[in-house]
């Protein structure tokens, strides 16, 4: 099924919003034609080998610049706080970004279109404006937390703020601003090769197998309370932060990676979830064995100070490490946010939003990077209280709003007008489902303790275990539900692979035969894949939202309101002592 409509950027592809987003793959390590012939379209290992590097890149970079400035100083804090109590969080968090990143890789190589252009198409303005939204303002305040690290950074190398902030600010827009996507990742991958310091760094501190190990243990150090909650709420907020569902989507878009090569772009999200997660490790024991035995345990303050603690207890080179480890998380975070904003707003919009037009082709999509850096750097001169409470909320913040943008994406997943067979399965559900969930009961904690600050760890943990056993029981429901709605597609998808010739009554009758084995479902689904395109999506009616389904979402919507609210009034408190 495809079309094509007249736009300002000449005829359209099937869905594909800007004809940038069509033609072959560019990468930083090669090229690959639209039609996959070539070098890199031939069988054996070392083919495959060199495609995975032309196609490696938006997951690689979505996950490294999750470790932007706000994830070091999460990490950082969590280790120098609490030792290694809290490493437990990061390996649960592991499924949480595959299932997350891979959902969102799936819709933009099978859609064509970015995540803010489904969400408008799909579900309207009201729902795609909230989206939006909370994106443009988290990226924003995430993006001033990027310039504090960079300013952080220089300082402790002696570079004053005044200097560090604007000339960081004109690196980023160089970074972007070259008209070409195989430049630009080419300079991602430079920033990117930095991380290796962080192997010396945590050689030189010396840790301790054993006690490293005890940290993947669940516990909350302390007990359970508002502190440690909002610190493991920071944790998921910068580790599965909105803003990757938007970067991901669009970036694989604009790198024109189709549904053909999802296999190569799976692979490329578990490298970069390797690396993030080696990274945050790694940034854990840095600072739990280097201030270990030290007044500086349970004393952080921010990213700066940690790099002076460990070049006062350590020696000036790891203090140095540390702060060049800083500066690179920022700039890569900074690249990557903006990168997901203007993304957005180009996708709003409707407007040209690719990495491989000129800034003369596409004045809005760099002129909003330009506003977007010039802003964010401007608010990272105000007072230094006013950037701690900024420092510390966007974290929290990217955890609390997280469950609202991975409803809308587990929503877009089912939408089988879009996806087709590339939907979810009932497995995927089931985990997808799972994470928002835990996201929910993770948030109300947090606004339970903050708003009763009294709460035993008894009652917090009791509250859990209920909310826990009602996401069981109503999972359990919607997995019958959707087996029995598999089942029927299967038949369906027989029909369709018969060419048809089977009337209503007959399909009713497949659906009371023993359901297919998993090889034969795995090759029908091969095979309806392998034909799908997704079309224009102006020419889809939109899904309906049912009463319930409408009265959960703007319940959502309240209770987010509501949960931004306790997290401000949390921070400030904390700002305040």
């Amino acid at each position: 099924m495809t079309s094509s409509i007249p736009t300002r950027d000449g005829p359209r592809d099937h869905a594909v919003l800007d004809s940038a987003h069509a033609g072959d793959i560019v990468g930083a390590f090669g090229r690959i034609r639209r039609d996959g012939t070539g070098a890199y379209g031939a069988a054996g290992r070392w083919a495959r080998l060199r495609t995975l590097l032309v196609i490696t890149g938006p997951g690689l970079i979505v996950m490294v610049g999750d470790n932007d400035a706000g994830g070091v100083a999460t990490y950082a804090q969590a280790g120098q706080n609490y030792g290694m109590g809290l490493l437990w969080t990061l390996a649960a968090l592991i499924p949480v970004l595959y299932v997350n990143q891979e959902m969102v890789l799936r819709l933009g190589a099978v859609a064509r279109v970015g995540h803010a252009r489904l969400i408008f198409e799909r579900f309207g303005k009201f729902w795609g404006a909230f989206s939006v939204g909370d994106l443009l303002i988290l990226n924003a305040l995430t993006i001033v937390t990027e310039f504090i690290g960079v300013s952080m950074a220089l300082g402790f190398l002696g570079c004053p703020k005044a200097v560090a902030i604007p000339a960081a600010a004109v690196l980023l827009f160089a970074v972007v601003a070259g008209g070409s996507f195989r430049r630009w990742e080419g300079l991602m991958f430079l920033l990117i090769s930095v991380n290796v310091l962080i192997i010396p760094m945590v050689v030189m501190v010396h840790p301790a197998l054993k006690e490293t190990a005890g940290g993947l243990v669940p516990r909350f150090p302390g007990g359970l309370n508002s502190t440690v909650l909002l610190l493991v709420v920071a944790i998921v907020g910068t580790t599965v932060a909105p803003w990757q569902l938007f970067f991901q989507q669009s970036n694989v878009v604009d790198k024109r990676i189709t549904a053909r090569w999802i296999g190569y772009a799976r692979a490329d999200l578990v490298i970069g979830i390797v690396v993030v997660m080696v990274g945050a490790t790694a940034l854990m024991v840095v600072t739990a064995f280097g201030f270990a035995g030290t007044t500086g345990v349970g004393a952080f303050t921010d990213a700066g100070a940690v790099a002076s603690g460990l070049a006062r207890h350590l020696g000036s080179g790891v203090g140095v490490l540390f702060a060049i480890i800083l500066l690179d998380a920022s700039l890569i975070g900074a690249n990557a946010i903006g990168l997901a904003t203007t993304y957005a707003i180009g996708d709003s919009l409707g407007r040209r939003h690719s990495l491989h037009w000129k800034i003369s082709q596409a004045p809005l999509f760099y002129g909003g990077y330009a506003v977007l850096l010039a802003v964010s750097a401007a608010v990272a001169f105000s007072p230094d209280h006013i950037l701690g409470l900024i420092t510390q909320g966007v974290q929290a913040l990217a955890g609390v709003l997280l469950p609202s943008a991975t409803v809308f994406l587990v929503l877009l997943c089912n939408d089988r007008a879009v996806l087709g067979p590339w939907v979810n399965t009932v497995r995927q559900n089931i985990i997808a489902w799972t994470v928002v969930w835990c996201l929910v009961l993770l948030s109300l904690a947090l606004t339970a303790t903050t708003f009763f600050p009294g709460l035993s760890t008894t009652t917090i943990e009791a509250g859990l275990a209920v909310g826990a056993a009602i996401g069981i029981v109503g999972g359990a429901a919607t997995i019958v539900a959707g087996r029995r709605n598999r089942d029927r597609r299967d038949a369906e998808a027989i029909v369709g692979t018969l060419g048809g010739g089977l009337d209503p009554e007959e399909v009713d009758e497949l659906d009371d035969t023993p359901s297919l084995t998993s090889g034969e479902r795995r090759a029908v689904r091969r095979q309806d894949r392998s034909r799908w395109q997704t079309p224009n999506l102006a020419t889809l009616p939109r899904p309906h939202l049912s009463p319930a389904r409408r009265a959960g979402l703007l319940t959502l919507r309240g209770y987010l309101v509501m949960a931004v609210a306790f997290v401000i009034v949390k921070i400030v408190q904390a700002g305040m002592a």
